[in-house]
This record gives structure tokens, C-alpha cells and sequence, in this order.
């Protein structure tokens, strides 16, 4: 893993997809927005951090992938860059009610999928001031702004 802190305080991090790497870049996204006196966009950047870094360890598992966080005038902008030519799609947002709801026998068993994932993209659309993909050849980056 390598992660370099320019003197601007923008952060690069490459390491192996795996399943401890969005703690550690939310960790590593705190300490930096401490550093630029935002700490009122962690929440938000927490969130989109961990749904982009997660859907890159989903497309990539134990490959390496690759995240960038900046500030560049009034915005953050977090870019995480996988090997995977496969391109995000968000799953379309329908209202739901209460009898929407329902218990599922099988939510405890090993490899069970109830069809609840996917709304990461979403949640990313919703707290992002902007967000898109940009191919590379091979994979993609995948970013988002949050203005402050």
C-alpha cells in the first residue's frame, strides 16, 4: 500500500481491495478535513467515500485500486479508480410504504441476496454537489464533489 500527502494536503492512496480499506480511507479523509477546518463535511464525504471505495472493492476484489482526495477552491472532490471496465449503474429510486416491508426467512442465510443492495449510488447522487465516471483504459475513475 502506498499513500502520499502532497504539501497541499491532497491525498493518494494505492492498495489491494479489500474489505478494510473504506475504514482506513475514512480515517485517512478525516484527518484531512480536520487539517482544511471542514470537519462539517464529514458526514456527507464519509458516506460517499464508503459506497465509491466499497463498489471499487466489489468490482476489483484483491486488485489494486486507487484513491484521490482534493480540495480545489470551494469543493472536495473524492475520485477512486478501479481496474474494472464495468460501469456503475444506479439503481432508480421508488417510493416505498411500511407495507413494503416484510420479514424475510432466509435473510440470515450464508450468500443470501434480498435485493436491498445497490442503492449506493444513490445515496452518493443525493449527497454529492456533482458526481460522474470517467474511463481509463484499463478500469474507470469514479468521483464526486461536495461543495462547502
Amino acid at each position: 500500500m502506498g499513500i502520499k500527502a502532497a504539501n497541499s494536503g491532497e491525498l493518494d492512496v494505492v492498495c489491494l481491495a479489500a474489505a478494510t480499506v473504506p475504514g482506513m480511507v475514512r480515517a485517512l479523509i478525516e484527518f484531512r478535513l480536520a487539517e482544511w477546518g471542514l470537519r462539517a463535511l464529514a458526514g456527507d464525504v464519509h458516506l460517499i467515500a464508503g459506497e465509491l471505495v466499497a463498489n471499487a472493492i466489489q468490482s476489483t476484489p484483491d486488485r489494486e485500486i486507487r484513491v484521490r482526495f482534493v480540495r480545489e477552491g470551494r469543493v472536495v472532490r473524492l475520485m477512486v479508480w478501479d481496474a474494472s471496465d464495468a460501469m456503475p449503474v444506479a439503481k432508480p429510486v421508488v417510493e416505498m410504504t411500511l407495507d413494503d416491508i416484510v420479514p424475510d426467512a432466509c435473510a440470515l442465510d450464508a450468500g443470501h441476496d434480498d435485493g436491498t443492495g445497490g442503492w449506493g449510488l444513490p445515496i452518493v447522487q443525493a449527497l454529492a454537489s456533482r458526481c460522474g465516471v470517467e474511463r481509463t483504459r484499463p478500469g474507470k475513475w469514479v468521483w464526486a464533489e461536495v461543495a462547502f
